[in-house]
């Protein structure tokens, strides 16, 4: 005879257990954890009681950066800074996720860095591609420099690793850099100061994570 089985219900987290968001060791790091707190334990409570998977939130984050690249290719820049907060979020949550579950895994961890990376030149590139069309002479450059640099921060860091050297500091990191190029797709006349920005501090902090890691090594 047929057994009738039904799924026990999904259990519903309450938004004020949610752990904080973990401290970034970038510049905005501790201005964001105070901030975002609670909105952070809301999204994270909603995404547990989903039941979504950390590496689907990798994917849907990858896909949400490359829509922002497409809609800066196409001059819809509001809606690209739109889409890139959401792909921003998803890539912040999907460790969250893991951690509280208890699905932490090296190659959740690797794939994340990786799509990460992709992410950036999907954006930059589109960004360049989108500036360097439009004529955009300085603009274009800088963008290129930011994917060059941010580039260029992640393999500080790989290869630090690779070395046995703990490597978290940065003063410009990926959150500052996403946060900043979002303002700038969002604020009208905003992405030259914003692009600069990228591009010093961007600068600095691959000179930053070289010194450390010569140090440490």
């Amino acid at each position: 005879m047929p057994t009738d089985e039904r799924k026990p219900p999904r259990e519903v987290q309450r938004v004020r257990d949610m752990p904080a968001p973990r401290k970034s060791e970038g510049a905005a790091g501790g201005a964001a954890q105070h901030i975002f707190a609670w909105p952070y334990r809301a999204v994270l409570a909603f995404l547990l009681w989903t039941g979504i998977r950390p590496w689907q939130l990798t994917l849907l984050s990858l896909l949400l950066n490359i829509i922002s690249g497409v809609l800066i290719l196409a001059g819809s820049w509001a809606w690209a800074g739109v889409a890139l907060i959401f792909g921003g979020m998803f890539d912040v949550m999907d460790g969250s996720v893991a951690r509280h579950r208890g699905e932490v895994r090296r190659s959740g961890a690797f794939m994340d860095s990786v799509l990460d990376r992709v992410s950036d030149m999907v954006l930059f590139g589109c960004l360049f591609w989108y500036l360097a069309g439009q004529g955009e002479t300085l603009e274009a450059s800088l963008a290129l420099v930011t994917l060059v640099v941010s580039l260029a921060v992640s393999h500080v860091r790989a290869e630090a690793e690779a070395a046995k050297v703990a490597l978290t500091e940065g003063l410009f990191q990926r959150l500052e850099r996403l946060s900043a190029l979002a303002l700038g797709l969002l604020i009208p006349g905003l992405m030259l100061p914003v692009l600069v920005l990228l591009a010093v501090l961007g600068t600095t902090t691959a000179l930053q994570r070289s010194f450390l890691a010569v140090r440490g090594a």
